[in-house]
């Protein structure tokens, strides 16, 4: 028998939650101990802590204020963990809360935020997501049904002091280079709206002032957003801190390799259900710099894809050289302009690549000067037949029914 040890009240703010907190700092004190070996719950909030909601308006996207994401449920103290050991995460089961049986897929506006296409989708817009059991549609793209892989995006430890002011050094360094980028090369720390679990007074403030935010994948791991970290995988973590301080948050449904709309995946809220070891001194045993995992051995059982190519040419014509991040955002593009002829819009075959569970592959970097990026594109998950043929593509959707979309005001 699991207890819960951290609940959450959907109703209610995530900021009234003492056992969350939505910054990175050493000095975050733990929400709740656990000993190794011992199986437990965590509830979680969506990212947001339940600022999107489910309608039909992209508004909420291109409102919220993005500097008080994320929020995780954490931190968890291990007894007994100390700094060069590796904690060991056993995720036995993750899944929905009964009351919130649906997730979102949002793309943000360029000037919030941004994503990896921002330059073709610059505007706010969302798709709604039901969940049927293991199975999820939305009512914004028609067409498609899969199973979900869910999955915590974000996932990870305290860091030390030594650690956090690294990760504020060479962010705010990178910041300075070109200070008014939208959207900005990265986040720096903000105290106005750093949530500290129970922290209070004149430690808060310093916490809040320091905190790393949450955005990025680091060292400790973080919002890495990969997929495979579903029920069943198994996580090598780098312990910085005594006690460890486990979080964990930004559970998804569904999500596509690269979570290219950066709200990219189908966001939920929900639970998982752990089990946390020790290995000791495991960080030097091992050479451990990031965290290693291994995968879940449970997966959607596609097996036909369509794959596209993408190279290191930009949409402009201009070479540049092994450039994977290019070379996937061209795949990505081939992609959605493809499933434009089927009748979808590009929002739609957007949020169908952020979501489905599509493998991104770096195909190759060595043959100067393309690097060659893949997309996989399961065909099993629409309800008609994607594949090229003589007869060219029918049009199975009449472009009546599309994503809400909200003006850049």
């Amino acid at each position: 028998m699991a207890d819960t040890l951290i609940k959450v009240d959907l109703s209610q703010p995530a900021t009234t939650n003492e056992q969350v907190h939505n910054r990175w700092h050493p000095d975050i004190p733990m929400a709740c101990w656990v000993k190794p070996g011992e199986e437990f719950i965590l509830e979680t909030y969506d990212w947001t802590g339940g600022f999107i909601k489910n309608n039909d308006s992209a508004d909420d996207v291109r409102d919220i204020d993005l500097s008080t994401v994320h929020y995780l449920s954490g931190p968890v103290g291990v007894k007994g963990a100390e700094p060069g050991d590796l904690l060991v995460v056993d995720l036995l089961d993750i899944g929905t809360k009964e009351e919130s049986q649906w997730g979102f897929n949002g793309f943000f506006s360029k000037k919030n935020g941004g994503g990896f296409l921002t330059d073709h989708f610059p505007l706010a817009q969302k798709s709604i997501w039901d969940f049927h059991g293991m199975f999820t549609s939305s009512r914004h793209v028609p067409g498609v049904r899969y199973a979900g892989l869910i999955h915590p995006g974000l996932i990870g430890c305290l860091p030390d002091k030594k650690m956090l002011d690294a990760w504020n050094e060479r962010e705010v360094d990178f910041i300075a280079t070109e200070p008014d980028r939208v959207p900005p090369l990265a986040n720096a720390p903000f105290a106005p709206t750093a949530h500290l679990g129970k922290l209070t007074g004149a430690a808060r403030d310093k916490v809040a002032a320091e905190g790393a935010r949450t955005v990025p994948p680091r060292e400790h791991g973080g919002n890495c957003d990969i997929k495979d970290l579903s029920r069943g995988a198994k996580i090598f973590f780098p312990v910085y801190v005594e006690g460890a301080g486990l979080s964990v948050g930004d559970l998804h449904f569904s999500q596509g390799d690269g979570e290219i709309t950066f709200c990219g995946a189908i966001e939920m809220a929900g639970w998982v259900r752990m089990r946390v070891t020790l290995i000791k001194g495991g960080m030097e045993k091992y050479a451990i710099k990031n965290p290693i995992f291994k995968p879940s051995p449970i997966t959607p059982n596609y097996n036909d894809y369509l794959i596209f190519e993408g190279i290191s040419v930009d949409e402009q014509g201009k070479q540049h050289y092994l450039d994977v991040n290019v070379a996937y955002r061209q795949a990505c593009l081939n992609a959605i302009e493809y499933l434009k002829k089927f009748g979808y819009s590009g929002a739609q075959a957007y949020s169908i690549l952020g979501t489905a569970p599509v493998q991104g592959h770096i195909s190759g970097v060595v043959d100067i000067p393309n690097a060659c990026a893949t997309l996989w594109l399961p065909t099993q998950i629409f309800d008609f037949d994607i594949n090229p043929s003589a007869a060219g593509p029918i049009r199975h959707l009449d472009g009546s029914i599309d994503m809400p979309l909200s003006p850049d005001l």
